[in-house]
């Protein structure tokens, strides 16, 4: 099972499609979810998803913008697919009779 910090990665890079690379990612991640992320993070997650067949990665074509760097570009696999899918369906199915989920707390927000 994915960990909450790999499934966020991989709905990013999988939202970004032909866009995902490290820094969009980040920028991303960061906006999206409020939390920063060092860049060895990022990577360090990249690297141990890529192991586990739930990325691939390759360098793309350098550009004048980034000084000549080439980047990392991130596409999810058919495999990190149906991680994502089943950590979200876990997610969902143990959410269902939390009290917050349908306010059975008693108290109002």
């Amino acid at each position: 099972m994915l960990g909450e910090f790999e499934y966020t990665l991989i709905t990013v890079a999988a939202g970004l499609g032909e866009n995902a690379y490290g820094a969009a990612i980040r920028e991303e991640l960061e906006s999206t979810i409020g939390r920063k992320c060092s860049m060895g993070a990022l990577y360090t997650t990249i690297d141990r998803l890529e192991a586990k067949g739930l990325l691939k990665t390759w360098m793309g074509e350098s550009t004048p913008l980034r000084g000549g760097r080439a980047k990392r570009m991130v596409r999810v696999t058919a495999q990190g697919v149906r991680a994502a899918k089943e950590f979200y369906d876990a997610v969902m199915r143990i959410s269902r009779g939390a009290a917050w989920v349908e306010n059975r707390t008693g108290r109002t927000s």
